[in-house]
């Protein structure tokens, strides 16, 4: 036993001397441990279990081809289907609309009225469902690609940055995999993992596998990858690092080319998405209202389709152009962990608060308001009796409220959001400013520590110099941990609750950090030289990730005032213009007659025959009219901002929150006000034409 204790002992003693020469090697083992069982525990999804279920009872065949598309989505996403399952639990879904669509037709003629629109919608959907869940797979491993792709630069960036000091192509895929989100992480975890796993011999034989399913998705990383893997072999240092740098050069052009191709294609496809998806459609509401009169057509019916159908239709097609997005600038800079949770919640009277107890009460309000003429028959809001039952409603009053609704959801998102993303973006704004800062920072950073100065004073010369900036801050920050809470360089920069870090939460200062810890240990001139590269690399990445956003700000600025400008001033008109029609329809028989009740019309129109025409039961109310444009104006808000947002900064989630705020409240509000406006004047204006009582409105 105390011969086992000495080898343990002997173990221990030496394995933290191996720690601190090369950093910790066994804690990305037990993160491999992690990673193979969360693969292995990963449950099946609710689609996963119906395709499966489905493909049980029946089976159908998929063509070579499709097939062959279907499983390389299969295998990327590692979804626990088949394409045949895929494709059965597809055309189930959507023969089972279509089955219902049908039925409802033929049980309308039996019963003597004729419906079709119900059943067109219906099948309509099946076969949307049908298109929808076939690509679903396809879908799925898209969107995935374009999560990784937006982390290439990043990845190739982090690989250069390590072998610039240590020529060790394993160790710096792993410095990759710490310092990258998920899911580039997780696919460089797997490469490693192959190799513990005894998949592969080499981390290179590892590592080229992988690139070959990027085959043409994306050339440029796996050239910049092959480019890194030949600076191994290069005996001369000058060389090796001329080779390093070439790879990121190589990486930043076909980033460049491809964004710039990319945005000049662009142009069209929004505008077709806005004149498909949001013009038309709304500018078609507009007849909506006589269509209901003459054809029968209920509200909820349009409601089904406009707030359903019509807006995951418009999602799918904006997909399709997202899909073709090419990998830009993954936002380095991440809140999360304890600091997200502190400062997304809102700080009342020293109690932290989910923003959630602020926007709920305030939605449920507002909502309320709103359905108020649905719940009470008061005068004011235009309710008529035809056939003993009971009509509307159709008074302006009503309609005035029923603009309580959209206005009560978007104020409640709109307060969630800006709630949540307040100080996470102030945090991110900070870090942001840092990182343009911290290119030239780090360079002078490096020429203390060449000049012999020790690392530990070196930051607190470079923060007297850099004072009251950014980076003043952070520099001065990891001074005050080292001088006065007596922290080594790490802990005053990483430590969880008093690190610099924790103000300033970027992946690109985090690993720039993290290559000075590195270099240290091989001595001052490897962490100068390290530093000064580390400086030139941000910049070079810095000014393409400028051009990339001027290439695309033509594109954004457009999408920005259809956002907030275009969309609510045509949707509040037509809220307006729709109002008049139907209130004309409704009270044009009492015009007509002068209100004298009898079957002859001043202008020798039969008002028996303008009732029969235009029944009260087949009108559309404004009110719901409003409520069915005012909601799609939400939705398409919604969706519009996310494409603006993933096609100015990629997958970012914080800021496409941040944006959802702000824009929701300025494009229904000013829905709002246009609407309001529209319907009073028009309004007016027919009640002097015509002569129509208020009631009638």
């Amino acid at each position: 036993m105390a011969g086992k204790k000495e080898v343990e002992d002997i173990l221990e003693k030496y394995s933290k001397k191996l720690e601190e020469r090369f950093g910790d090697l066994s804690g990305f083992s037990r993160q491999y441990k992690q990673f193979k069982e969360e693969r292995l525990r990963k449950s099946s999804t609710l689609y996963e279990k119906l395709c499966n279920f489905s493909e049980k009872i029946i089976k159908i065949n998929v063509g070579t081809n499709k097939k062959n598309k279907l499983l390389e989505s299969i295998s990327r996403t590692g979804l626990n289907i088949t394409p045949e399952g895929a494709t059965t639990f597809a055309f189930f879904s959507g023969i089972f609309f279509i089955f219902i669509g049908i039925l409802v037709f033929f049980l309308s003629l039996f019963l003597g009225e004729f419906m079709f629109v119900v059943p067109f919608i219906l099948i309509l959907l099946g076969v949307v469902f049908i298109k929808l869940l076939l690509e679903k797979p396809n879908r799925i491993a898209s969107q995935l690609r374009l999560k990784i792709e937006d982390q290439m630069v990043l990845c190739i960036l982090y690989v250069v940055m390590y072998m610039r000091h240590t020529s060790n192509l394993e160790h710096a895929v792993k410095f990759a995999a710490q310092n990258l989100n998920a899911p580039l992480s997780d696919d460089l975890k797997k490469i490693i993992w192959d190799v513990e796993a005894g998949r592969y011999t080499t981390i290179r034989e590892s590592l080229d596998t992988y690139l070959e399913s990027w085959r043409g998705y994306h050339n440029d990383f796996i050239n910049s990858f092959h480019l890194i893997e030949s600076s191994l072999f290069e005996p001369s240092e000058g060389r090796r690092v001329e080779i390093l740098e070439k790879s990121l050069e190589n990486m930043l052009q076909g980033t460049h080319e491809r964004m710039m191709h990319y945005s000049q294609e662009l142009i069209d496809p929004i505008t077709n998405l806005y004149m498909l998806g949001i013009i038309l459609p709304i500018l078609g509401l507009v007849i909506l209202p006589m269509l209901g009169a003459f054809i029968g057509v209920e509200w909820y019916w349009i409601a089904f389709f406009y707030n359903l159908v019509l807006p995951i239709l418009v999602y799918s097609l904006g997909l399709s152009i997202l899909e073709k997005r090419p990998s830009g600038e993954s936002d380095a800079t991440e809140v999360q962990g304890k600091t997200f949770e502190k400062y997304s919640r809102l700080n009342f009277l020293g109690i932290s608060v989910d923003p959630l107890l602020v926007a709920i009460p305030l939605l449920v309000i507002l909502v309320f308001i709103g359905l108020i003429p649905i719940f009470f028959d008061h005068s004011s809001f235009g309710y008529k009796m035809e056939g003993g039952e009971r009509q509307g409603p159709f008074g302006i009053v009503a309609l005035l409220l029923s603009l309580a609704v959209p206005f009560g959801i978007a104020l409640g998102l709109s307060i969630y959001y800006k709630l949540k993303t307040k100080n996470l973006m102030k945090i991110r704004g900070n870090a942001k400013e840092l990182e343009k800062e911290f290119s030239g920072s780090l360079f002078q950073l490096g020429n203390r520590i060449e000049d012999g100065l020790p690392a530990e004073l070196a930051f607190s010369k470079v923060a007297e110099v850099m004072r009251g900036t950014n980076t003043g801050d952070f520099f001065s920050l990891v001074a005050y941990n080292i001088r006065n809470l007596g922290m080594g360089i790490r802990d005053a920069i990483f430590n969880p609750k008093a690190g610099a870090l924790v103000k300033y939460p970027s992946r690109i200062i985090k690993s720039s950090m993290e290559i000075l810890i590195e270099g240290s240990k091989r001595g001052p001139k490897i962490v100068a030289h390290s530093l000064m590269s580390v400086s030139s690399y941000m910049s070079n990445v810095h000014k393409v990730n400028e051009r990339l956003k001027d290439l695309l700000s033509d594109v954004i600025s457009s999408l920005k005032g259809q956002i907030n400008f275009l969309t609510p001033i045509i949707a509040g008109i037509v809220v307006g213009i729709g109002n008049t029609i139907t209130s004309v329809v409704v009270g044009l028989g009492p015009a007509l007659s002068g209100g004298g009740g009898g079957e002859e019309a001043i202008f020798g129109i039969n008002t028996g025959v303008l009732q029969e025409i235009f029944p009260l039961s087949k009108v559309i109310p404004p009110y719901f009219f409003q409520l069915v444009v005012g909601i799609y104006l939400v939705e398409i808000t919604i969706i519009m901002t996310i494409f603006a947002n993933y096609i100015e900064n990629g997958v970012d989630k914080l800021n496409q929150q941040y944006m959802l705020g702000k824009n929701l409240f300025k494009s229904v509000t000013f829905y709002i006000i246009i609407a309001f406006v529209v319907t009073i004047i028009l309004y007016y204006m027919a009640k002097g034409v015509m002569g129509i009582s208020t009631g009638s409105f």
